[in-house]
């Protein structure tokens, strides 16, 4: 188990050292045709220039520190030599600015410029004012993206819709790299100024729309690293980076079958422009290239493997907090089933004992009727705690009776007139073809809407109930008038959260306010299906 948590946890470290082995042997210009002490000392700046990118992800200060460092103390070693630390250290800056404080990033930029002012400044050429854009600017940019993606991270986090800004950046630290990159080319060739500084130009935008499509995007930077290599050869060595850019988001987000493709597309684009007619060509070019390549192939694997994994892990997570959640709500429901049953049940009896005792008239009505609501409650109770036992409704809830809509709203009325508010009711003959759903949903609105008459109007009060009916849409709208005795009976403050929920459960909507002549106003909406409109 320790080894196999130590694989998945270094294998991208690995991956790293190698790329940025591979890339520091290719990018020295001294590697063909060299003498082999020249050969040794290119592998041995390979290696010092790849092996710290095995603790980029952790340490990524002190990696732009030592590749700063090993770009001051190799610039003397020959023309080349160092092109692969040239190009890596802005990169891990970048990393820098996108996981630490702006504090550590000021300073490893401010490292980068300087060493890649002394690699600007060989002996012998004047370091003048028209080389300090390319010092400052290739080390500003990947510090803005890397700013900027660490700005998104935390816009996420917040559940905040990332702005389209990062493809801009895209676009323009692709321009950036592809201009400077290819500057020094721009004359001196059968394309001239304009024909080259184009081809840069697409590179680089077209790396604007590599996050919705990696796919066109792979193709065309083939295209035109191909063509930059039959026309202008050595600006096909700048753009074949882009291209690895484009391969790494193709890898990010493609299926392993197309991965492979891109892969193969890749490889086979490379070794076009890397091979010439006067090269010969070896396994060892093959398998160099092939390495160079796999890099940012695995590269991108890993970091949409990452991507997916954290997505899974997040709906994991939800889940789990709704099963929670559902859990305590069961919970909570047995609980409050427990307590009222128990209140209920003691009145009951007490009701029970008093008709036993021998009232009469009104009060003995008035008992029964008393006897008999909290027999009606203690079944609902049971009811419902054996819905939330099983939801899936094949166990006692899937049996459990459900009364007619039309007599619990009747019934409802009923009982709030006997209380001393006079209740109209009004049910058109429409509703009987409305789903059964909305129209039980229909009747809780009634009886709820009832009970907060009687809790807040008081005796006197006058209310009226409506409920309608058409193709679309079941309307059930109560208004009362304010009574003579307004009362103050105890209420959870959750009766119109309560109904505005049930209601929005099922497409509807509520709304609830007072009236001009202090009475209330409320109506529920509930959306039919079409099935039910179809009846």
């Amino acid at each position: 188990m320790s080894y196999l948590r130590w694989h998945v946890t270094w294998w991208p470290d690995l991956v790293l050292a190698a790329a940025g082995v591979a890339l520091s042997v290719l990018a020295s210009e001294s590697w063909a045709g060299a003498p082999p002490a020249s050969g040794r000392l290119v592998l041995l700046i390979a290696l010092c220039t790849g092996l710290p990118l095995v603790l980029l992800r952790h340490r990524p200060v002190a990696v732009a520190f030592a590749l700063a460092a090993l770009l001051v103390v190799f610039d003397t070693a020959g023309s080349g030599l160092v092109d692969g630390i040239q190009i890596l250290l802005p990169i891990v800056v970048g990393v820098v600015a996108r996981q630490r404080t702006l504090f550590w990033t000021v300073l490893a930029a401010v490292a980068a410029c300087l060493a890649t002012g002394v690699n600007l400044a060989d002996p012998g050429i004047a370091f003048t004012s028209d080389y300090w854009y390319y010092v400052v600017g290739v080390v500003l940019l990947p510090v803005l993206i890397g700013r900027y993606l660490q700005g998104a991270a935390g816009r996420r986090d917040r559940e905040e819709e990332p702005a389209p800004l990062l493809d801009v950046l895209f676009a323009a630290g692709g321009v950036a790299y592809a201009v400077l990159g290819t500057w020094s080319y721009w004359d001196g060739h059968d394309l001239r100024v304009g024909g080259v500084g184009l081809l840069a130009v697409l590179s680089g935008l077209a790396l604007g729309a590599i996050r919705w499509l990696p796919g066109s995007v792979l193709l065309f930077e083939s295209g035109l690293v191909l063509l930059a290599d039959n026309l202008v050869p050595p600006v096909a060595d700048s753009l074949r980076v882009v291209l690895f850019v484009a391969l790494a988001v193709f890898a990010s987000q493609a299926t392993w079958r197309w991965l492979g493709a891109g892969y193969l597309l890749t490889c086979g684009v490379t070794l076009a422009t890397v091979i010439d007619s006067t090269s010969d060509v070896t396994g060892l070019t093959y398998g160099v290239v092939a390495t160079m390549v796999v890099a940012p192939a695995a590269i991108g694997a890993y970091a949409g493997a990452r991507r997916t994994a954290a997505r899974r892990e997040e709906e994991l997570r939800a889940e789990r907090a709704r099963s929670d959640r559902l859990a305590e709500r069961e919970r909570i429901a047995r609980e409050v089933h427990d307590i009222v049953a128990h209140h209920v049940g003691a009145i009951v009896l007490r009701a029970g004992a008093a008709q036993y005792a021998g009232a009469g008239g009104p009060a003995a009505e008035a008992l029964a009727d008393i006897r008999d609501t909290g027999h009606q409650v203690l079944d609902d109770l049971r009811g419902l705690l054996a819905v939330l036992r099983d939801p899936s409704g094949a166990g006692p809830g899937a049996a459990l009776p459900v009364a007619d809509p039309d007599e619990v709203m009747r019934d409802a009325a009923a009982r709030v007139t006997a209380a001393g508010i006079e209740v109209v009711l009004d049910i058109a003959p429409a509703t009987a073809r409305a789903a059964l759903v909305a129209r039980a949903s229909a009747a809780r609105i009634v009886q709820e809407g009832l009970t907060n008459v009687l809790k807040h109007a008081g005796e006197g009060s006058r209310a009226t109930v409506s409920v309608t009916a058409d193709e679309k849409e079941l309307v059930v709208e109560i208004r009362n008038t304010p009574g003579k005795t307004p009362t103050d009976l105890p209420s959870s403050g959750h009766g119109v959260a309560g109904m505005r929920e049930r209601t929005r459960a099922l497409g509807g909507r509520l709304t609830a306010g007072p009236l001009p002549d202090g009475g209330w106003r409320l109506v529920a909406t509930f959306a039919l299906p079409v099935e039910a409109a179809a009846r």
